[in-house]
C-alpha cells in the first residue's frame, strides 16, 4: 500500500473507551507522522495499552475512532494487520524451538516462499545481533534476547508502522542502549514509524522525535520536546541555575524575595529559580551585594522531566478540584 512522507499513519479523534464506569481512555486525539518516533508517555494504568490494543483493533472503541494509515482496525483488521507490527513488553515465542525456527514458522504464517523467508530471517537476525544465537533454544534467551528476536519478527514481517509497548522493560541497562539504537535504526535506515509507549522519561527523550503525555487516559500535551518546554515556559518564562557560596538559608530567601521570582527549589549545591521573566542581572547585582560568590548563573532549558512533572502536576491539581466539587455537590 503506497504510502507518501508526511503522511498520517496513525490518527485517533476522540478515541474513547470505557470499562463499565471507568474511563481507560478519553477522547484521545493522536496524530503519528510517517518516519518519526512518536512516545506515548505515561505511568502505569494511564491508558496506554489499551490505545494499543484499540491502534491493533483488538478491542473496539466506545466512542470515536483510530485510524492506521486511514484504515480502520476494527472494520478492516486483515488490511490492518498487514501494515502494522506489534512488540508487546513480554514477547511470547515457543520456548524448546531456536530463534531461527521460531522466525521460520512466523513466515510461513505470513505467506512467504521458503527462499524469500530465508533470506529474511538471516538478514533480520544478522540485523538485531541473534545471528550466532539463532540456533539456540528461546527459553536460553535473555529478556533482552527474546525482544531482540521480537524485532527481528516484526522485519521479517517488514511492516512500516510497529507499536511498541513498553520495550526495554526489565532489561539490563547495556541492552536498553542496543534496543534503543536499534529503534532509532529501523527509522534512520529503514523509514519506519514507530509508536512507543513507555513510561521511562530517559528512554523516551533518548530517540522520540514527539511525545504524548498521557494521564488518566487523557492527552495532556503533545508535541517535540522543544515546543513542549516553550509550551512550560509560556507559563514559567525563564528557569535559572544558580550557584553560590556560601549557600544559605539567607541566599534562599534573598532569591526567593527577588522581583519576579516564582519559586526557588534547592538541587545540591545548585538552586533552580523559576521566574515570570529574566532577572539574571538584577539576580546577579543582588547575590554579589549580599556577600555571596557567584560561581554559576544559567538559563536553562527544559528537561522532559521537568516537563512531564510539571503537567502531570497539573492535570491531578484539577482531578483533586474536580474531585473536591464533587464531594461538595455530594454534601450540598
Amino acid at each position: 500500500m503506497a504510502m507518501s512522507a508526511g503522511q498520517l499513519l496513525v490518527e485517533t479523534k476522540d478515541l474513547t473507551k470505557h470499562y463499565g464506569e471507568l474511563v481507560a481512555v478519553d477522547k484521545l486525539n493522536l496524530r503519528v507522522e510517517r518516519g518519526t518516533i512518536f512516545g506515548l508517555l505515561g505511568p502505569n494504568g494511564a491508558g496506554k495499552t489499551t490505545t494499543i490494543l484499540m491502534l491493533l483493533g483488538l478491542t473496539e472503541p466506545t466512542a470515536g475512532k483510530a485510524l492506521i494509515n486511514g484504515l480502520d482496525p476494527t472494520r478492516n483488521p486483515l488490511q490492518v494487520k498487514s501494515i502494522v507490527g506489534y512488540l508487546p513488553d513480554n514477547v511470547g515465542f515457543y520456548q524448546d524451538m531456536t530463534g531461527e525456527a521460531n522466525l521460520r514458522y512466523t513466515c510461513e504464517l505470513n505467506g512467504l516462499s521458503p527462499g524469500e523467508a530465508e533470506k529474511r530471517i538471516m538478514s533480520a537476525l544478522e540485523r538485531v545481533g541473534l545471528k550466532n544465537d539463532a540456533h539456540r533454544k528461546v527459553s536460553e534467551y535473555s529478556r533482552g534476547m527474546r525482544q531482540r528476536l521480537g524485532i527481528a519478527d516484526l522485519l521479517v514481517k517488514d511492516p512500516p508502522l510497529i507499536i511498541m509497548d513498553e520495550p526495554t522493560l526489565g532489561i539490563d541497562p547495556k541492552g536498553v542502549r542496543e534496543l534503543l539504537q536499534l529503534i532509532r535504526e529501523l527509522v534512520e535506515e529503514d523509514n519506519r514509524t514507530i509508536l512507543l509507549a513507555s513510561h521511562l522519561l530517559h528512554q523516551v527523550q533518548e530517540v522520540c522525535d514527539k511525545v504524548g503525555i498521557f494521564v488518566k487516559g487523557k492527552m495532556i500535551a503533545s508535541g517535540t520536546i522543544d515546543s513542549l518546554g516553550s509550551q512550560l515556559g509560556s507559563k514559567e518564562k525563564v528557569r535559572l541555575e544558580v550557584c553560590a557560596e556560601p549557600l544559605d538559608e539567607a541566599l534562599i530567601n534573598l532569591c526567593r524575595d527577588t522581583d519576579g521570582v516564582l519559586g526557588v527549589k534547592q538541587e545540591g549545591r545548585m538552586l533552580i529559580i523559576r521566574s515570570k521573566k529574566d532577572i539574571r542581572s538584577s539576580l546577579a547585582a543582588k547575590i554579589v551585594a549580599g556577600g555571596y560568590n557567584l560561581l554559576h548563573l544559567r538559563q536553562s532549558e527544559f528537561s522532559l522531566d521537568d516537563i512531564y512533572q510539571r503537567y502531570f502536576q497539573e492535570k491531578e491539581g484539577e482531578y483533586e478540584e474536580d474531585g473536591a466539587s464533587e464531594d461538595k455537590s455530594a454534601r450540598a
